[in-house]
């Protein structure tokens, strides 16, 4: 008789008809079934009447990693088997198809979806879980996100992959749901190791609460580990300066904090820090692919020494009520002067600075206008782009969030009288 080893952690499930499909599925784990936990939102509560082995908890602040981080700890049970969304165990599963065995903690599956291919850990060992929690869902910029990213960090060694055990109800092949599948498919790139050119990532935060930890955390969610994070908290009074702290190891991550002036001045008092060949520029409330660092470090080790600044295309999302929405990627084109860049039509990203060209400008300039609290990018590289080149490149690798926070979006109507601050410079 085979023991009760398994215990069974249904997510994201949106109703009665789904949920009822995945419960039943389980019947196929038969002996080994020791208990049934569904994580629910509190606002949108699945009642199902007749179902009382079944444990419903909700999810603790709309935090899905801390939930279930919770409820693992105090889990008695050997495995922890994971279904999501629409999942259901395919009637064809066999009991023996669910087993590890040593050093293998994590059995995978994948979910398919027009052209995207997705990890996703289907039976995990408990042990195993307390030792590698879950992400926080203030570290992920979409819930879709959750358990790839996890996965991201297992070494390949602890896991084992194998088709045929999932299937799902029903699938969304939106633009839009799409979109985030291809980033999350990234999380699963093979790691890789590039000497140089070295890279530095500049984040400067302003009352970013809400978003700055998905900023850093995409960071070291990397296919290649960047040289420096260099984070200033510019004055913040909310609890951002507070979260950032945590991610200080004094080494990789360093984290600064100073008065609020403004943009440019919080990214100048990083410069003195960056020991790297290039700066890239990331706002606190953006968010990189896992692959960024690997695609930009293979165009910049071509790139020409005339070249002060390299840039791609920025991947836009629209900020909803719990989720963001895509819309679209503004694709860049070639600036070779001065007047290309002033008519540029949007933000030139991602901006990747040549350091030592950077440096030589004395950074950011402080300009008198709205005391250089404004336009930092355009300022310094109308710069730049006198003395030096700018190159372009066809890679999207850079998410920008649109929100009602942005000092961006509540400035646009003074862009005009800037513009005519930098004519008669």
């Amino acid at each position: 008789m085979m023991l009760k080893d398994i215990t069974a952690m249904l997510v994201h499930y949106s109703d009665q008809a789904l949920i009822h499909k995945a419960l039943i599925s389980l019947k196929v784990l038969g002996s080994r079934l020791k208990s049934v936990i569904v994580v629910q939102e509190e606002s949108n509560p699945i009642n199902i009447e007749g179902l009382d082995c079944v444990q419903f908890i909700p999810i603790e602040s709309n935090n899905l990693g801390e939930t279930l981080n919770h409820t693992i700890y105090q889990l008695t049970s050997s495995y922890v088997l994971f279904l999501q969304d629409t999942d259901y165990l395919t009637p064809k599963i066999s009991i023996e198809s669910l087993q590890l065995t040593d050093p293998q903690t994590v059995l995978g599956t994948h979910y398919h979806n027009r052209s995207t291919v997705i990890d996703r850990p289907l039976l995990v060992r408990t042990a195993f879980l307390k030792k590698e929690p879950f992400l926080s869902n203030l570290h992920l910029p979409f819930k879709e996100a959750f358990f790839s990213a996890w996965l991201s960090n297992i070494a390949p060694s602890l896991k084992l992959f194998k088709e045929g055990l999932v299937k799902q109800a029903r699938k969304n092949s939106s633009t839009h749901t799409i979109e985030k599948l291809k980033m999350i498919e990234k999380y699963q790139l093979e790691k890789n190791k590039t000497e140089q050119p070295t890279i530095a990532i500049l984040i400067a935060n302003f009352n970013m609460e809400k978003y700055v930890q998905i900023a850093v955390t995409s960071c070291l969610l990397q296919r290649e580990q960047v040289e420096q994070i260099l984070i200033m908290d510019d004055g913040s009074t909310d609890k951002s300066y507070q979260q950032l702290q945590q991610w200080a190891d004094g080494e990789q991550v360093k984290v600064f904090n100073k008065r609020n002036e403004g943009k440019a001045k919080a990214l100048n008092d990083l410069l003195p820090h960056v020991m790297t060949d290039f700066i890239l520029e990331l706002d606190a409330d953006d968010w990189l692919d896992p692959d960024a660092v690997y695609v930009i470090k293979q165009y910049l080790s071509t790139l020409k020494k005339e070249v002060a600044v390299m840039y791609g295309n920025l991947r836009k999302w629209k900020q909803l009520e719990g989720d963001v929405h895509f819309k679209g990627v503004n694709k860049g084109v070639a600036i070779n002067s001065r007047a290309d860049l002033l008519s540029y039509r949007f933000p030139l990203g991602p901006r990747i600075y040549r350091t030592s060209s950077l440096k030589r400008e004395g950074g950011f300039p402080v300009v008198a206008f709205e005391s250089g609290r404004l336009y930092e990018d355009v300022s310094v590289l109308h710069r730049l782009i006198k003395k030096s080149k700018f190159c372009y490149h066809d890679f999207t690798v850079y998410n920008v969030r649109e929100h009602n926070e942005s000092i961006t979006k509540t400035s646009n109507a003074k862009w005009n009288d800037f513009l005519k601050t930098l004519k008669d410079d």
